[in-house]
C-alpha cells in the first residue's frame, strides 16, 4: 500500500521509510506542507502520516485544507505522528479530521498495526484477513494462502495481491498497480506488471486474476 509521510526530521523520516518498507508499505516522503499538498494533488495514497510542526506551516491546517478540498485524497485516513502530547493538540487534530494520533517516539510494530487498521476500516473491513474464494491474504503477517496452505510470494507480488484484494470486484489500472509498487524516481520496466501478474496466476490459479483489456486487472468477489 502506498503511504505519504510528511516529516521534517531527516533521521526519523529515513528510518520510517526503511522500517515501514519492511511491512509492505511504499513510502513517499516529503518534508513540508507545500510538498504534501502537491503530492496529494497528483498521486493517490492509502494512508497519510503527518507531523504537526513543519517548516512551512502547521500540520493541522494542512489536514483541514485537504479535508475541505475533497477529491481522491480528501477521505484518505490520516495518522498524526508528533511529539506534542497535550490534550488540546489532540482535540484540535481530531476536530480537523485526523483518524489517529500517536505521540513520538513510537514502536514501529505498533505504528504499522495502526496504519493497517486505518486502511482496513477505510475499505469497510472489520478483520485483517481478506478472503476471495480459495485465496486468502493476511496483511499483517504478509502471508498469502491457497486452500489454507501458505504460498510464497515476492514482496511485489504481495503488494499487487493486497491491492487487488482490497479492491475486490473493481478494476485496478496499470498505473495504480505501478504506483503501489514503486516509489518516486524508481524506474518501471515496461512489462513488469504483466510479469508479476503471470507469476501470481501460476501460484494462485490461472483464473484468479482477470484481465480487462485496456482497463486493468481485477479479482472478482466470491
Amino acid at each position: 500500500m502506498r503511504l505519504l509521510l510528511v516529516e521534517d526530521d531527516l533521521l526519523l523520516g529515513d528510518g520510517l521509510c526503511v522500517g515501514l518498507g519492511h511491512y509492505g508499505f511504499q513510502v513517499d516522503w516529503v518534508r513540508g506542507v507545500a510538498a504534501a499538498r502537491a503530492a496529494l494533488a497528483t498521486d493517490a495514497y492509502a494512508v497519510l502520516v503527518l507531523d504537526l510542526g513543519l517548516p512551512d506551516g502547521d500540520g493541522v491546517a494542512a489536514l483541514e485544507a485537504a479535508r475541505a478540498e475533497g477529491g481522491r485524497n480528501g477521505a484518505v485516513p490520516v495518522l498524526l505522528l508528533t511529539a506534542r502530547d497535550a490534550k488540546e493538540d489532540k482535540l484540535r487534530a481530531f476536530s480537523a479530521g485526523a483518524d489517529d494520533y500517536v505521540v513520538k517516539p513510537v514502536d514501529l510494530d505498533e505504528l504499522a498495526a495502526r496504519l493497517r487498521a486505518l486502511i482496513r476500516r477505510s475499505h469497510g473491513r472489520a478483520v485483517p484477513r481478506i478472503v476471495a474464494g480459495r485465496v486468502a491474504f493476511d496483511p499483517e503477517a504478509r502471508q498469502a494462502y491457497l486452500d489454507d496452505a501458505p504460498v510464497e510470494l515476492s514482496g511485489r507480488e504481495l503488494a499487487i495481491l493486497e491491492l487487488l484484494l482490497a479492491s475486490l470486484g473493481r478494476v485496478v489500472s496499470r498505473p495504480q498497480l505501478e504506483a503501489a509498487l514503486y516509489r518516486w524516481g524508481e524506474g518501471v520496466e515496461s512489462n513488469a506488471i504483466e510479469v508479476h501478474i503471470h507469476h501470481l496466476r501460476k501460484k494462485l490459479g490461472a483464473d484468479f486474476i482477470q484481465t480487462r483489456r485496456g482497463l486493468g486487472y481485477l479479482v472478482d468477489k466470491p
